[in-house]
């Protein structure tokens, strides 16, 4: 199967190069706090691959996610997937299709509300 496109607007591209200044600034600091802000981001890039190859991956536990519009057309469904599972703030993608066919749009990369 033809893997999904992935579409950044703004907001998500910000988060997600905020992540990676992060985990590239955190070689300074100390073991645990850098290997936190690394992990973070293998987990977020593996997620945001896993997404584009099959929303339906199991590890991404991707369900409908109602507290978010849809930026395309309100009758269709957000959905959030997981980054990170059982760890405090845990990191979450949101995400709906379009616009266009095999198109994922990111809306949001941010740790659990």
């Amino acid at each position: 199967m033809k893997p999904f496109k992935l579409r950044w607007p703004p907001r998500a591209a910000q988060e997600y190069e905020k992540i990676l200044s992060r985990a590239k600034g955190s070689t300074g600091a100390g073991p645990s706090k850098a290997s936190r802000q690394i992990g973070l981001f293998k987990q977020v890039t593996k997620a945001l691959k896993l997404l584009a190859a099959n929303p339906r991956h199991p590890g991404l536990r991707t369900h409908p996610y109602s507290s978010l519009p849809h930026p395309y057309d309100k009758d269709q469904k957000v959905f959030e997937a997981y980054a990170q599972n059982k760890t405090p703030g845990a990191y979450r993608i949101f995400w709906c299709h379009g616009p266009g066919a095999r198109t994922i749009t990111v809306i949001a990369i941010t740790p659990h509300p």
